[in-house]
């Protein structure tokens, strides 16, 4: 084991490396630079979409509404990454890391957007009738690589058990242990058998669930945040001013400061966590938006875009800026992940931010877990065929009580470490067959855009 963490580490320096973060997000770059910048033509029309269609039936195919595929993509996205992963990103690359985190969320809007089109141009449905996308599906059908396809789909099965379930688990039994002191192993069953309970239902109970707890959960959370920043809303101009001053001079300079900040940890952790967050260029979001009921690809690219929007230029944010304008960053160095957020809730709301944080974080694990098991099943049925669903189910209800339980199991937290340290590899290799993807099919998605526009200048179809 201790030769396979090694050879990870190695691996993962370069998945997670410079290289691969320029690639991720220079094919954001590249992608808004031929399509037009959508992010900034769509951005009212993304909202537009979003909520002047709730709740109203749409032609074309697919098994969920575009909003329910929405609801399960952001139930994925938003996770324990919005809360500890922006406090570590900013403990080690200091202030710049806020700054590079937004410049990898604006571009990665036009690579998440691009992944969902290309998913829904691409679906197909399985044996039982389910609607079935994703990378694979782009990789076999557009691009016609199946090896790659095939490879892809068993980087996403494996790393879900991990980043998507294990540990997702083990975050929300933190949450409940932090606010109310209820053993891991007992917080464990219980989202074990609510977990059961949901997916046992299969997609359309995953986003019945989601649909609902996904705006709960954000809006909940998003309030805390505003009423922390917004209590030291005269810190605020500063903080802005330091996210973009350090990130491209010596964060050193800045008092307080925190050995080992420079301009280059704040980019790639900046950009890392974003990425990480987000999800943007990884290809899992598009495995839900592919099962969308829509009449063109385009049109449920406009969910995309508003996920990144979501997760990362508002949520990710207001964790930073409150972090960055009550002052302990700094005044705590000590402090990192959840406990540094946590400690921004407090000097605001005191025992009430703890609450906040806690249950915030513990839905937000618990949403993953439920948004990232699609994943799982989907990527499992191309590697596996559609019999390996109820494996799959159980496997996952077990590394639920796994992954909560930590210590009590025995050696639970070192497999935990290690299966972080694994699953994290695994996300990043995700990215590598699906940029490629993105960039080989970047004439497609052209013609996709300019039918999407043409259409709608000639009222073929409305938003």
């Amino acid at each position: 084991m201790e030769g396979i963490m090694k050879l990870n580490g190695v691996i993962n320096g370069i998945v997670w490396g410079p290289w691969m973060l320029t690639l991720l997000v220079g094919t954001g770059v590249y992608l808004s630079l031929i399509l037009g910048l959508p992010q900034l033509r769509y951005f009212m029309l993304m909202f537009k979409e979003v909520f002047g269609n709730l709740g109203k039936k749409k032609e074309g195919e697919g098994t969920i509404s575009s909003f329910a595929a929405l609801s399960t993509a952001l139930a994925s996205t938003v996770g324990t990454g919005n809360i500890a992963g922006v406090a570590t990103a900013l403990h080690l690359g200091g202030p710049g890391a806020l700054f590079w985190m937004m410049v990898s969320a604006v571009f990665g809007m036009t690579t998440k957007m691009c992944e969902v089109a290309l998913a829904v141009h691409f679906r197909e449905k399985d044996p039982t009738g389910n609607w079935r996308g994703g990378t694979m599906y782009i990789l076999e059908k557009g691009v016609g690589q199946k090896w790659l396809a095939w490879l892809f789909a068993l980087f996403a099965f494996l790393a879900s058990f991990g980043i998507g379930c294990a540990v997702q688990a083990n975050s929300t039994a933190e949450g409940f242990n932090l606010g109310f002191g209820i053993p891991h192993m007992y917080t464990g069953i219980i989202v074990a058998v609510l977990t059961g309970l949901v997916i046992v239902g299969g997609l359309k109970r995953i986003s019945d669930v989601t649909t609902y707890l996904v705006p709960f959960m954000a809006i909940f959370y998003i309030v805390g945040a505003v009423i922390v920043v917004g209590t030291h809303a005269s810190a605020i101009p500063v903080a802005i001013g330091n996210a973009v001053k350090y990130a491209f001079s010596d964060p050193m300079a800045l008092p307080g400061a925190i050995a080992g900040w420079s301009v280059k940890i704040a980019l790639t952790k900046g950009i890392a966590r974003g990425v990480f967050s987000n999800e943007a260029g990884l290809g899992s979001a598009p495995m839900v938006h592919a099962t969308a009921v829509v009449d063109h690809p385009m049109r449920q690219g406009m969910y995309g875009l508003f996920e990144v929007f979501t997760d990362t230029i508002v949520i990710c944010s207001l964790t930073a800026l409150a972090i960055l304008t009550s002052g302990v960053l700094t005044g705590q160095p000590e402090l990192t992940g959840a406990k540094l957020s946590l400690s921004a809730f407090q000097s605001v709301l005191g025992a009430t931010g703890t609450m906040i944080l806690s249950v915030g974080l513990a839905l937000f694990a618990f949403s993953t877990i439920l948004g990232w098991y699609w994943y799982s099943e989907t990527a499992g049925v191309y590697v596996f065929g559609i019999k390996s669903i109820p494996v799959i189910k159980i496997l996952w209800i077990l590394f639920v009580v796994l992954g909560a339980s930590g210590e009590a199991l025995g050696g639970g937290a070192a497999f935990l470490t290690n299966l972080w340290d694994l699953a994290d590899t695994l996300n990043g290799l995700m990215a590598i067959p699906n940029l490629i993807a993105l960039l080989l099919l970047s004439g497609t998605l052209r013609k996709l855009v300019k039918d999407f526009d043409e259409k709608r200048r000639t009222g073929m179809l409305k938003i």
